[in-house]
Formats: structure tokens, C-alpha cells, sequence
């Protein structure tokens, strides 16, 4: 039997003409995937005029030191009102997954304190609200039907504060020009 091809630390490109507006430039870490489903967040759809800082004040988690002004990225359209913290291994709890080789996601309240400047702080981090998901075979189905690209996944695509260019850098290390893509698709 072949082994199936997973794709959890990789990121997803949505390809122009992605047909659906909360996905159009999107590019997305795959945190979690394998025959029964995907999970990955968008990092680069920073909700506008909303902080790290914020959150922290909104869910009152005492800081410890001044947080930077880190935007809260958009994660995707599921449960929209739960966080996400992606982040450097050097936090890791009984509750982490890690993500590839260099990253980690925490969904618990301790995440969000490391983040206030507990002394576990991670180095590098990202707060994300909501998730994209996909069951079992859709996102295999969506990738055959030229709706993602993928790519490896680096320290500036995911946490790199280029919000802005990270889609346009991620096909740039495919070697692909966005202005030469198209929002129509053909199989060979």
C-alpha cells in the first residue's frame, strides 16, 4: 500500500479566482492533516484595528512586560471567536502541536499568558482567530482542481511581518510570477 502524502507544516496558495472572497491571496499554514481532515490558518489577513495587546485586555490577561503591537491575524472562517497561537518551540505544553520542524500551535489560555510576557514567552509567535478546515479527500480535490498551490513553509511566510507581500513572496519561491497566473485552470 503507498503511503499517503500529508501535508501539515507545508503552506497552501490560493491561486487566483479562488471563487471564494475570505480565500482570494490567502496563504495558509497546514497545521494538521491526514485522511479524515485539514486544518490550517491564514497568516497573512490581519483583522484590521485589532492587536495582541487587545485580546490580551479583552480576555484580561494580566501582562508582564510592554507586548508588541503584533496585528491578530483573520485564521480562518471556522469558530471565528476561538484563538490560535502559532509559535516558536521554545513553548511547548501538554496541550502543543507541533508544526514542522520550527513551529508550534497552542489553543490554550497558558499560550495566551506566555504571550503577556510570562517567562516562557516564545521568541516568535502569531495570534490567529478561527481556522480553515476541510474533511476527509477536500482539500486533496481542491488542490487536483488547481484551486492551491503549495510550498515549504519559512520563518517570513508564517511569522514574518510582511502581511502584505506574503502571498506574492510565497509564489516568488515557487519561482512563479503572479502577474502571469490566471484565474482559469486545465488539466493535462
Amino acid at each position: 500500500m503507498a503511503q499517503a502524502s500529508f501535508l501539515a507544516g507545508k503552506m497552501l496558495i490560493a491561486m487566483p479566482g479562488i471563487g471564494d472572497p475570505r480565500f482570494e491571496r490567502a496563504l495558509i499554514l497546514i497545521c494538521s492533516h491526514d485522511e479524515t481532515q485539514a486544518m490550517g490558518l491564514a497568516v497573512n489577513q490581519p483583522v484590521r484595528s485589532m492587536t495582541v495587546p487587545d485580546i490580551l485586555k479583552q480576555l484580561s490577561v494580566a501582562t508582564q512586560c510592554v507586548v508588541p503591537a503584533d496585528p491578530v491575524m483573520l485564521g480562518g472562517p471556522v469558530q471565528t471567536e476561538r484563538g490560535f497561537v502559532l509559535h516558536s518551540q521554545d513553548l511547548i505544553t501538554d496541550e502543543t502541536l507541533k508544526v514542522g520542524e520550527a513551529l508550534a500551535l497552542t489553543t490554550t489560555r497558558q499560550a495566551l499568558q506566555a504571550l503577556a510576557g510570562d517567562p516562557y514567552r516564545p521568541t516568535r509567535s502569531l495570534l490567529a482567530l478561527g481556522y480553515a478546515g476541510w474533511g476527509a479527500g477536500q482539500l486533496e480535490a481542491e488542490i487536483r482542481h488547481n484551486v492551491w498551490l503549495t510550498c515549504d513553509a519559512t520563518d517570513d511566510l508564517v511569522i514574518g511581518a510582511d502581511h502584505d507581500q506574503k502571498w506574492r513572496l510565497a509564489l516568488k519561491q515557487l519561482g512563479v510570477d503572479p502577474g502571469l497566473l490566471t484565474a482559469v485552470a486545465g488539466t493535462a
